[in-house]
């Protein structure tokens, strides 16, 4: 049953609005930029050996899909994520392939109630820096993994390192004036920049054996949807969502300019600069609850 009620309102108000269908909007142009982190992930769930696995944040269902075909029918694969637009997307994704390994629950992981020990791995696509208690949310998926699950998630590291993630805001900025600003370790995108809080933050839940390493990988995405892409995702993109059409059309040729240095070809290509996060899920002493 889809959890509605989340406690982190601020994130839920978002992912359910504008964002999560702009996600949903543009999900082929994401799924073509992300393919590598997928990649990444699938590798871990299949040199890990899971058979049932976690899939946190997982929007419009991609990266569960992957798993699940990997697995077949034998193994078991659950998607979550806080945003009805994208898990409505993403269910209807899994009815088109009929793979029977597959589900997805729309819910705040903060305070989901999953079935205990369910999951021998737990994986994420850049979906687990979206909590305002993040300590409670890897709490309540340490709750939900078997003793000596594997933990393995993607996030990304901090704006200095993303350029490209942040070229919008920089740009748009003269022409946005209400555009607001990143808060270190707020709920967003580089709410995990720094591995020290990372570390503590599942050290804190429950998890053990904690390895977080950085990693780079070049994406890209056609030329011809970056338009769409920073007119729609992002900051710059919900902002222009309320703008008139003459700042729209300034913002959009200053962005053009700003973006110019990353279109090669036919192609939009940058460096992902991410963390992969991994862990274990601690041996629970006997009689604990």
């Amino acid at each position: 049953m889809d959890d509605t009620s989340p406690a982190n309102a601020e994130q839920a108000a978002l992912w359910n609005g504008r964002a999560g269908s702009a996600w949903v909007q543009t999900q082929a142009v994401l799924d073509a930029m992300f393919q590598p982190l997928e990649a990444r992930l699938t590798d871990a769930v299949r040199a890990v050996g899971a058979r049932r696995v976690l899939d946190v944040g997982c929007g419009t269902g991609r990266t569960t899909l992957a798993v699940a075909r990997q697995l077949g029918a034998t193994g078991e694969c659950l998607g979550i994520d806080i945003s009805a637009p994208m898990i409505e997307a993403a269910r209807a994704r899994a009815a088109r392939e009929a793979l029977p390994s597959v589900r997805f629950v729309c819910a705040d992981v903060q305070g989901h109630a999953f079935e205990p020990a369910a999951f021998d791995m737990v994986i994420s696509r850049l979906g687990v820096m979206f909590f305002d208690d993040p300590v409670r949310a890897f709490a309540n998926l340490r709750g939900a993994a078997a003793d000596g699950a594997a933990l393995r998630c993607i996030a990304w590291r901090g704006g200095a390192d993303n350029p490209f993630m942040t070229v919008a805001e920089r740009a748009a900025a003269p022409l946005l004036p209400g555009l607001p600003p990143r808060r270190p370790n707020a709920p967003g995108q580089f709410a995990f920049a720094d591995r020290a809080r990372v570390a503590d933050i599942l050290g804190a839940s429950g998890w053990g054996e904690v390895d977080i390493q950085p990693f780079d990988v070049e994406c890209a995405f056609s030329a011809t949807a970056l338009v769409d892409y920073f007119t729609r995702l992002g900051p710059v993109g919900l902002v222009l969502q309320e703008a008139n059409a003459a700042t729209r059309e300034k913002v959009v040729e200053a962005l053009r300019t700003a973006f110019a240095p990353y279109v090669q070809g036919d192609e939009v290509r940058f460096v992902a600069a991410c963390w992969m996060i991994g862990a274990r899920a601690s041996v629970r002493e006997r009689g604990h609850v």
